[in-house]
């Protein structure tokens, strides 16, 4: 991994940019000492909101008022077991 101290990142941050982009992880030092990473950014799974038109999605249950209550110890052994 290619290191840059403060002064050449700020420099050549679009530089550093086009390389991140073409998958290279770049060190930024101060001091010599190690302080950052660049690193391609990851790429949400799914955008937001992805899902709501989802037909397996209990909309009657969320809409009840006790969705967030915590599990009775008869539903935890069941969801445990695997039983429906």
């Amino acid at each position: 991994m290619p290191a840059f101290n403060v002064h050449e990142a700020k420099t050549n941050f679009s530089k550093l940019l086009d390389r991140v982009l073409e998958g290279e992880e770049v060190l930024i030092t101060r001091n010599g000492l190690p302080v950052a990473e660049l690193v391609p950014a990851r790429r949400r799974p799914f955008p937001l909101g992805a899902g709501r038109n989802d037909p397996a999605i209990n909309r009657e249950a969320l809409a009840s008022n006790d969705w967030w209550r915590p599990m009775t110890d008869e539903e935890v052994e069941a969801f445990v077991d695997g039983r429906p």
